[in-house]
């Protein structure tokens, strides 16, 4: 081959070939790596025994787990709690919360660490909002019907409440354990509004309970669509993650790849 013709046909091999290997890079820095490390957010009238079922499942597929164990005191403070573990990881964090704990993983998962969010059965408001003006359009639930004020603000759920319409699809003996576990809740923490949401920067993840008693299921697909969350639907109760752990831990494990998908079908 002519040497004067050689030499551009190798340069412009060279530059194209630096070029894919520059776009094939910027592709992979801008895939985010799966994440390894998922914090849980109870919600009211809990603690974090109920992602006890959960724990053992996300621990085997190899995933680092740690519950924020939240006061209830009130907005601000079981925030604080959660921001306190989240910023104990060495890494990326998928923020997961349950009912109430939907409100706080909104305005915790602010922190630069949270890299998406996944909400069980819960609240998502958004800014100026709070988990009772969000619930206020849906009229009162069954579950709402048994909670009780006992002193300082504080509530809590009957017995009556949690064996019918908290977890009326759990055995016996683990409705009875929730009765026992129940943690008093502060009840301005469900008027408290959140200042800045997290679902609207980041990507998100939503457990529909079809059965739930507490929060209104029209409530949780109207607020997951407005997300434009990824949904998968359970026919459970409110407690979703102890009904069908299976499937809410596989779920979890699906949204730590970060990678959003349609609507999953019903179960």
């Amino acid at each position: 081959m002519n040497l004067r013709r050689a030499i551009p046909l190798l340069i412009g091999s060279v530059v194209l070939s630096s070029a894919l290997m520059n776009l094939t890079a910027s592709a992979q820095t801008a895939s985010p790596a799966p994440i390894k490390n998922i914090v849980l957010v109870h919600g009211a009238w809990a603690d974090g025994s109920s992602w006890s079922k959960v724990i053992p499942i996300l621990e085997a597929k190899g995933f680092h787990v740690v519950c924020v164990q939240n006061p209830l005191t009130s907005l601000a403070d079981d925030v604080a709690a959660t921001n306190r573990t989240i910023n104990t990881q060495d890494g990326p964090v998928l923020l997961v919360g349950h009912s109430y704990g939907g409100a706080v993983i909104t305005e915790a998962g602010n922190n630069p660490k949270v890299a998406g969010l996944v909400y069980i059965a819960a609240f998502a408001p958004d800014a100026g909002e709070s988990a009772g003006s969000l619930a206020k359009p849906y009229g009162p639930t069954p579950g709402g019907a048994e909670i009780r004020p006992i002193e300082d603000g504080f509530l809590v759920i009957t017995p009556k409440g949690i064996l019918e319409d908290f977890a009326q699809d759990l055995p016996l003996p683990e409705k009875t354990d929730l009765i026992a576990t129940q943690g008093a809740t502060q009840g301005a923490v469900l008027g408290a509004k959140i200042t800045t949401a997290a679902w609207r920067t980041k990507p998100s993840w939503f457990v529909i309970a079809s059965n739930d008693r507490m929060i209104s299921p029209e409530q949780e697909r109207v607020t997951a669509k407005r997300m434009n969350a990824t949904t998968l639907t359970l026919a459970t109760s409110h407690v979703a993650m102890l009904a069908k752990p299976k499937e809410v831990a596989g779920f979890i494990a699906s949204a730590a790849s970060l990678k959003q998908a349609p609507e999953v079908a019903s179960k």
